[in-house]
C-alpha cells in the first residue's frame, strides 16, 4: 500500500512537472526536474540511447525507454544511424555506472523481446531520461499502445527540438 502511495505522489510530481512545462510548450524552456526522487534501481550499464540495464530488486533487467527512439547503433541487422552514436554516449553521460533511478511502469509491462518497458527518472534531481533525450534532440518520439502516459509530452519536446534545430533534427537528412 505504502509503495502505490510513493508510486501515485512521484507521478503526480513527475506530472505536474512536465505539465508545468507544457503550459509554456511554445517557449524555448527545458524540461524541468522535479527534484530529488526515491530509487528503485541502480544503472548498470546503457546499451545504447534508449535501451539500459537496470539492476531491480537485485536482479539485472534490461530497460527499454518508453516513448522514445534513438538512432540504431547495435542492431547488427541495420548499420549505425545518423546521430546513434552521439544519442548512446548522451545517455551514457545523463546515467552514468551506479546512478539511482525510479523506474516508472506503464501498461504494458515488456516489450516483444522482453524488455521491460519503463520511463526513467535519475534520482538525485528528478530529470525525466526519456523526455529529456528527445528534448536535446537526441531521440524521436515512438508511441506505442498502450503505453502513452507521456505521449503527447514527448510529441511536444520533439517539436520544440526539431523547431530549434538540436541534435538529430540538424545533423541528419530525413
Amino acid at each position: 500500500m505504502a509503495a502505490g502511495v510513493a508510486a501515485a505522489v512521484v507521478l503526480a510530481v513527475a506530472v505536474g512537472t512536465v505539465a508545468a512545462r507544457r503550459s509554456g510548450s511554445e517557449s524555448a524552456a527545458p524540461p524541468t526536474p522535479a527534484g530529488a526522487l526515491g530509487s528503485n534501481a541502480v544503472v548498470e550499464h546503457v546499451v545504447d540511447g534508449d535501451t539500459v540495464d537496470l539492476i531491480v530488486d537485485g536482479t539485472e533487467q534490461r530497460v527499454r525507454l518508453i516513448g522514445v527512439n534513438t538512432p540504431e547503433t547495435v542492431d547488427r541487422r541495420k548499420p549505425v544511424e545518423c546521430f546513434g552514436p552521439e544519442a548512446k554516449q548522451y545517455t551514457v553521460a545523463l546515467l552514468p555506472v551506479g546512478t539511482p533511478v525510479l523506474l516508472e511502469r506503464d501498461v504494458e509491462p515488456r516489450d516483444d523481446y522482453g524488455r521491460l518497458l519503463g520511463y526513467v527518472h535519475r534520482s538525485a534531481d528528478g530529470l525525466f531520461v526519456n523526455l529529456e533525450l528527445v528534448w536535446q534532440g537526441y531521440a524521436a518520439p515512438l508511441t506505442i499502445e498502450p503505453n502513452t502516459t507521456h505521449a503527447r509530452d514527448f510529441i511536444d519536446a520533439a517539436s520544440a527540438a526539431q523547431r530549434a534545430g538540436r541534435g538529430l533534427w540538424a545533423a541528419c537528412d530525413g
